[in-house]
């Protein structure tokens, strides 16, 4: 494999969050252990989220890498998808308020919860 599949959380040209699917090129490092390049990062956050945690709908204030290191995750959007990760997975969440709007929890941004008998642990990692 010379890629991996990176999940990313985007504001579409409609202001709606939504999903979509990009591939990371592998173009660094050894046969038996290729490497992405290097991307620059600001900073990062460990989270604790008990079993029953739910967010209302929001818009990521920064875009982030989220790796979820124990229990579940749901990201759920106002088209009323979502989808579900688990420990060793992550996604890119970008769907930030787009310029000049103001926030409205019909139309803008993602909501989150816990899933399961275990407490969620999410790393975060700013771009």
């Amino acid at each position: 494999m010379t890629h991996l599949i990176k999940t990313v959380l985007f504001t579409d040209t409609d202001g709606r969050a939504r999903f979509r699917e990009e591939t990371v090129a592998l173009t660094e490092g050894k046969p038996q252990a290729l490497l992405s390049p290097l991307a620059p990062s600001s900073g990062w956050q460990l989270r604790m989220s008990p079993p029953g945690f739910r967010s209302s709908f929001h818009c990521t204030g920064d875009p982030q890498w989220v790796f979820i290191l124990q229990g579940q995750m749901e990201i759920g959007l106002q088209d009323g998808s979502s989808r579900v990760f688990g420990p060793g997975q992550h996604f890119y969440s970008a769907d930030v308020l787009p310029a000049g709007a103001s926030f409205d929890d019909q139309v803008h941004g993602h909501w989150s919860r816990q899933l399961g008998p275990d407490p969620l642990v999410t790393l975060f990692l700013r771009a």
